[in-house]
């Protein structure tokens, strides 16, 4: 136990260290259109080069970034940064950057959203803020408020890893989400079980009822692909399609067709 705690100040040290140094990166993962397999943008997420341990993964360091509220810099720089590098790249592409439950409490994620548009010149259609359903499961009413706001600067809302939580319908009727990302969860699993079928077209159909798009995550076969096309998905992302790149995507200098 005491080495855990030990560890654990030694990363929080780090972190601090790290956010006022600025050692993180974003790396940019493909987002493709189904039908016609043409990117429509890209997926920031987010890397920790430690000067000492390298390259660290967000599942190592997120949750305490989020447990000691360090989130809320971390992510109004991983805001700034990706609207920066998306501004330079073809005015088709859209760029989509997840939001942590706790930037929602920091009472300032509306201005953040509007600085990082208005700084970097992005279109607030091109931006894509991804959400859990952890988010809708703390002050629900604060939350759907705020989410109206950033709706209202004309940034698109999707819901991420959609069919894992608890109320996913309640929500649906709640907000008009833009955009809903079916969970690799159930896409890995198409064609080996029947009830990730069943779950993976029912989600597509209820999608196109209430006229939100949807896009599937974690595509890694042809088969996958060729499943999902056939009930009717918008778009796809996944290894099949590219893995995360930590160069910006586009170069200004390049064409607007990717």
């Amino acid at each position: 136990m005491e080495a855990h705690a030990q560890m654990r100040r030694t990363m929080l040290a780090d972190l601090r260290h790290s956010i006022a140094a600025e050692e993180f990166e974003l790396a940019y993962q493909p987002k493709v259109d189904m039908r016609t397999r043409a990117i429509t943008g890209y997926e920031a997420l987010l890397r920790w080069r430690h000067p000492e341990q390298g390259m660290i993964m967000p599942d190592r360091f997120i949750p305490l970034a989020e447990e000691t509220g360090l989130i809320i810099p971390l992510g109004e720089w991983v805001l700034h940064q990706a609207c920066a590098n998306a501004a330079q790249w073809p005015n088709h592409a859209t760029l989509a950057v997840n939001l942590s439950p706790v930037q929602f409490t920091s009472g300032r994620l509306t201005e953040a959203v509007e600085e990082a548009l208005s700084i970097s010149g992005l279109p607030a259609s091109r931006l894509e803020l991804e959400i859990t359903e952890t988010v809708l499961l703390r002050d629900t009413d604060s939350t759907l408020a705020t989410l109206h706001r950033l709706h209202a600067l004309g940034v698109k809302i999707t819901l991420d890893d959609f069919g894992t939580g608890y109320s996913s319908l309640g929500y649906l009727q709640r907000f008009p989400f833009d955009r809903i990302k079916i969970d690799k969860s159930f896409v890995q699993s198409l064609g080996e079980r029947r009830e990730s079928d069943a779950i993976v077209k029912s989600i597509i159909t209820l999608c196109q009822a209430l006229h939100m798009a949807t896009t599937a995550e974690g595509i890694e076969t042809e088969e996958q692909a060729a499943s999902l096309l056939a009930a009717g998905c918008d778009e796809g992302q996944g290894y099949l399609f590219g893995r995360p790149q930590l160069a910006s995507p586009w170069a200004p200098s390049q064409a607007d067709t990717p």
